[in-house]
């Protein structure tokens, strides 16, 4: 009888000074520092080297999704919110206060008019389903509180408006990751956001993909690598902190992701080639393995949405164009099927993101490196550093 040994959460934690964590971009996209992991070998090198360490036969694979300004901040009406003491004067502003909120995932039903949001709200506690909130002079944006969920959580529903985004963009602020601690700025419209975005929706950039710069790109091509773009919104869960002590008990959260036709072709040949799959970001390797059918560790995710979408060739995955919600959760023990080496950047203790690097380049190796990132005093987090993991 085979013996099943749990992963602990705490095997992935590690120290990590504050003053380490970036608050603000560097001067230079492409000027960040770069930790080489290629087999058992270090290297300290800059991410301006990145093209040379490519190979021409290589596919290079980015997230072309793009950043809304998902953060809004507006006031309730007040008439379903619980009332207050009437002896208290501050009641009828306290009930038509000030709220936030942050728009983390749009829902299905959502068209050009009407638009459904998953969202988080603050304050929360006092704003009920039927609560109604306005956004901007006018206002510019009206939502209806449909539902109440865990942790903050409201379901909205927009008025219909002509122009939706456009007002979007007009009224919010770029949602910043909750380890950088000050406001938005003009210049996080810019620099947290990359420059090959195109699909608007997420709430956090692919992060690995902010040291990009159109000079590098150029470099990239002229070195005869190909190049392809996956679709995929990140969402609130990259930031969720994992609640259970054992791995294998921690629900991961959804993603919506497309591939094109031109990306799956791509995808498809050059591993029929026997050409490595180079993934921009964790956001990437997630979509890639997940539409191989990635099995992991549970079999529920192992199944694609639709059973077309891929089959085997010679042992090698085929792609089909698609889109779907993707939910695989990869950590140590997966056993990886499409991505042969990855860019990624320095991620937080204990977290998914941490565990999928582990999974590729192994627990010990990867954590021993953070521990050199540490003492060398690279960048963590968004606006931090990045790590090129490559197999021998």
């Amino acid at each position: 009888m085979a013996i099943i040994v749990s992963v602990l959460v705490s095997e992935f934690d590690f120290h990590l000074p504050p003053e380490l964590i970036a608050q603000h971009p560097p001067a230079e996209r492409a000027a960040s520092r770069m930790l080489h992991l290629k087999g058992a070998s270090l290297r300290d090198t800059f991410f301006s080297e990145f093209p040379e360490l490519l190979r021409p036969t290589d596919l290079l694979v980015f997230n072309d999704t793009r950043v809304l300004p998902a953060r809004l901040f507006g006031h309730r009406s007040g008439h379903k919110a619980q009332p207050l003491s009437p002896q208290n004067p501050a009641s009828r502003e306290f009930l038509h206060g000030r709220i936030e909120v942050l728009l983390t995932r749009r829902l299905p039903g959502s068209d050009a008019g009407e638009q459904l949001w998953q969202a988080l709200v603050r304050p929360g506690r006092k704003i009920m389903p039927g609560e109604r909130l306005y956004f901007g002079d006018g206002p510019l944006l009206e939502a209806e509180v449909l539902t109440r969920g865990e942790f903050g959580e409201r379901t909205l529903r927009f008025l219909p408006v002509p122009d939706f985004f456009a007002r979007l963009e007009r009224l919010g602020h770029i949602p910043l990751p909750p380890y950088i601690d000050r406001e938005d700025t003009a210049e996080d419209r810019e620099r947290y956001q990359t420059v090959f975005a195109r699909e608007s929706g997420s709430v956090a950039a692919p992060t690995a993909g902010l040291h990009f710069t159109e000079e590098i790109l150029q470099r990239i091509r002229e070195r005869g690598v190909e190049t392809a773009s996956v679709t995929l919104h990140v969402g609130l869960g990259t930031f969720a902190p994992i609640r259970s002590e054992v791995v294998e008990e921690h629900k991961i959260h959804t993603e919506w992701y497309q591939i094109s036709g031109e990306t799956a072709e791509k995808i498809t040949r050059a591993k029929r080639d026997g050409r490595r799959v180079v993934a921009v970001g964790t956001t990437t390797v997630r979509t890639l393995e997940y539409a191989a059918g990635g099995a992991g560790q549970d079999q529920e995710q192992s199944q694609l949405p639709h059973t077309s979408q891929q089959r085997a060739c010679m042992g090698h995955p085929v792609f089909a164009p698609h889109s779907g919600e993707a939910n695989i959760f990869i950590y140590p023990g997966y056993r990886f099927r499409v991505v042969d080496a990855m860019l990624t950047n320095f991620h937080l203790p204990k977290s998914t993101l941490l565990m999928l690097v582990s999974a590729f380049a192994g627990r010990e190796r990867v954590l021993a490196a953070y521990e050199h990132a540490v003492r060398e005093r690279y960048r963590f987090f968004s606006y931090g550093d990045c790590m090129f993991l490559e197999n021998e």
